[in-house]
């Protein structure tokens, strides 16, 4: 495998994120500049004249770096704008970690912001790779939904089965969100009325789909030696990994939707990286990406949380609650938070900024060891998954 640890290991040493939601009387140069200028006050109080480089996560409310130079007024610096689908946060971090890491640069920072609400993005519309156009042409939720009669098929699961545990994962990140000031719908919402929501996809309701917001976050990363510089708790990676699928899947007549191997790729590569060989039982909390629910589901399986064609029933056990043995999305992840594309993969990372450093509130996991942060793009069959590891120690 010739994907490696960074040979000059990195930290985080700033972070700041938005509230996400609907910011009507906002830009998103309004969100780029809190989120930019939260991190540098985090971190010190560094000025944005003291960053080396810039990169910018932005799918589709910006374009260059002149994006984020403009806000910040910021003159001569080198900004790169980085956009990968919905794994573009992460992106950013992965970038710019690299940028440190092979001693270009001494201080750095990943910046992700989208505004939504109010430019017409609906998120049922994906962006595809170029084709020949015969590819069918579905919406995000109908592409997602396929992996519920099939996931059952494979594992000789029922529909109703899958479905419940689709509800326990609506009702488990919304009930997170409630507990986060930055969460864009805050509100528990009970298993009863996840259930009797009219269908809006295959099996998927309003309440098994993500939504659409607007929201910026931002991280400042340093060589991991120079980060007591800054902070006294630091955030240290200790793998940076991404696959990126052939886009093929919907192609391939084997293919039937009951897998995201990708996920499953980029997972492997950052568990050798950081040295996981269990992670069921190594990794202490994720932040995972949760479009969907059964996307959540299937995750549990490509990551190795729980075994093939059982994770249905590790949800149903509790076992990805925020009590529970490897808690899940305990920000409320992107069904309580919504997806602005270029800013989801940094607020991942910002929970375990929170976690890591023991600010996390009421959402606190005790003493976690490490945290993994899985980000993706695209749909099942044609993906870009991005995982990452970090912990509190060097």
């Amino acid at each position: 495998m010739g994907a490696h640890a960074l040979k000059n290991p990195v930290a985080i040493v700033g972070m700041a994120c938005t509230r996400f939601g609907e910011h009507w009387d906002r830009d998103v140069d309004d969100l780029l500049v809190e989120a930019t200028h939260g991190a540098l006050a985090s971190a010190g109080g560094l000025d944005v004249q003291d960053i080396d480089a810039f990169w910018l996560g932005s799918m589709v409310s910006g374009v260059s770096g002149l994006t984020l130079t403009r806000p910040l007024n910021i003159r001569h610096k080198p900004v790169t704008r980085v956009e990968n689908m919905c794994a573009t946060g992460s992106e950013t971090i992965r970038n710019a970690c690299f940028a440190v890491s092979s001693g270009a640069y001494d201080i750095v920072m990943a910046v992700g912001g989208e505004k939504l609400k109010d430019a017409g993005y609906s998120g049922l519309e994906m962006p595809s790779v170029p084709n020949d156009g015969t590819p069918a042409v579905l919406s995000a939720p109908a592409m997602y939904s396929m992996i519920v009669p099939a996931y059952a098929r494979r594992y000789g699961v029922s529909e109703e089965q899958i479905k419940e545990a689709m509800t326990h994962i609506a009702w488990k990140n919304h009930g997170n969100g409630a507990l986060n000031p930055r969460a864009q719908f805050r509100k528990e919402v009970s298993k009863e009325a996840i259930a009797a929501a009219p269908a809006l996809a295959g099996n998927l309701s309003v309440f098994d789909c993500s939504g659409v917001a607007d929201g910026a976050a931002a991280a400042i990363i340093v060589r991991a030696e120079d980060a007591l510089k800054y902070t006294d708790r630091p955030l240290y990676i200790h793998a940076l990994a991404l696959d990126a699928g052939s886009g093929t899947g919907r192609h391939d007549s084997d293919y039937d939707y009951s897998d995201l191997s990708e996920a499953a790729v980029s997972a492997r590569q950052a568990y050798a990286q950081a040295g996981i060989t269990d992670p069921a039982s190594q990794i202490s909390l994720a932040e995972v990406h949760d479009c969907f629910t059964p996307t959540e589901l299937v995750l549990m399986e490509e990551l190795g949380f729980s075994e093939r064609g059982r994770a249905w029933s590790d949800v149903l056990e509790g076992r990805f609650d925020r009590g529970g043995a490897l808690p899940v999305n305990v920000d409320g992840g992107l069904k309580s938070f919504g997806h602005p594309v270029g800013a989801s993969g940094l607020r991942m990372m910002f929970e375990m900024w929170l976690q890591f450093r023991g600010e996390a509130g009421e959402r606190q996991v005790a003493d976690p060891k490490y945290g993994l942060i899985q980000n993706q793009g695209g749909s099942p069959g044609e993906l870009v998954s991005a995982v990452t590891i970090v912990s509190g120690a060097a």
